[in-house]
């Protein structure tokens, strides 16, 4: 293989090689029983996601060897390179031990700190949503945009759980998501592929790393959207991990203020 591949055919060549890899991993022992170990800060992880990401991270010793690498399961590597690769191999742990199909890859690709690629594949679903900045965003190949929702009072949000919440973001949350039309939770990283395809219209999270926006921060960008912190600042390795994704810029606007109140 070649080590150097940097146009962005060539790019989205290794992240597709990257989501089959993952994917080989985890639909094998989706629904088998599975050792469930608790990790340092408490969440889940499977032999499944140790599995997949030690295979993402083969390809890119082949095909992009000076690249750095910031995963989930083995920790980060050369991040002071141009290029990273943020890697999530099962975003979704415990939807994956409950036998929830609403899990997914992330693979997010850092270029100067600003995301240049973002993936979110949802293997369970047959579904793999990819967007390179300048070019879109697809699902399976076709084209996919948010909505062009422009109101908080007319918005579906969506976020993961109440359980993610301290409770000072919980009461900003409930605050802006009482306001909305519709909210929702549920959905793991699928949320933000059901923005980009303009179904849903906002997603508010907080507590998240990198290897759980940055993927999905490329996805909503391709797609037209909006995705910073709650400050407004573009998301980067060093975020908060506090996120606020939106359809458009006036809707994204609206949910600071509201937010920040």
């Amino acid at each position: 293989m070649s080590s150097i591949a940097s146009s962005p055919q060539d790019l989205l060549r290794i992240a597709h090689a990257l989501a089959d890899a993952a994917a080989a991993h985890s639909l094998r022992l989706f629904r088998t029983p599975l050792e469930v170990i608790a990790k340092a800060d408490e969440s889940p992880v499977t032999q499944a996601d140790r599995a997949a990401e030690a295979a993402m991270r083969e390809i890119l010793s082949a095909e992009r060897p000076a690249d750095g690498i910031y995963g989930e399961e083995h920790g980060a590597v050369r991040v002071e390179a141009e290029a990273v690769w943020v890697l999530d191999p099962i975003d979704g742990t415990r939807s994956f031990i409950t036998g929830s199909p609403l899990w997914g890859t992330l693979i997010g690709l850092l270029r100067g700190g600003r995301v240049e690629l973002g993936v979110v594949d949802m293997p369970v679903l047959g579904e793999r949503w990819i967007g390179q900045a300048g070019l879109g965003a697809q699902r399976n190949g076709r084209p996919v945009r948010v909505s062009n929702c422009g109101s908080v009072d007319a918005a579906r949000i969506f976020t993961t759980s109440p359980d993610i919440f301290g409770p000072a973001d919980w009461a900003a949350f409930d605050r802006l998501s009482r306001r909305c039309a519709m909210r929702r939770f549920g959905g793991d990283c699928y949320s933000y592929a059901q923005l980009a395809g303009g179904t849903i219209d906002l997603v508010v999270e907080t507590g998240l790393q990198p290897y759980d926006y940055l993927g999905p921060a490329g996805l909503i960008e391709a797609a037209g959207g909006v995705i910073t912190d709650w400050a407004g600042r573009p998301l980067g390795l060093a975020s908060d991990g506090r996120v606020v994704a939106a359809a458009t810029p006036a809707l994204h606007r609206e949910a600071l203020e509201i937010l920040n109140a």
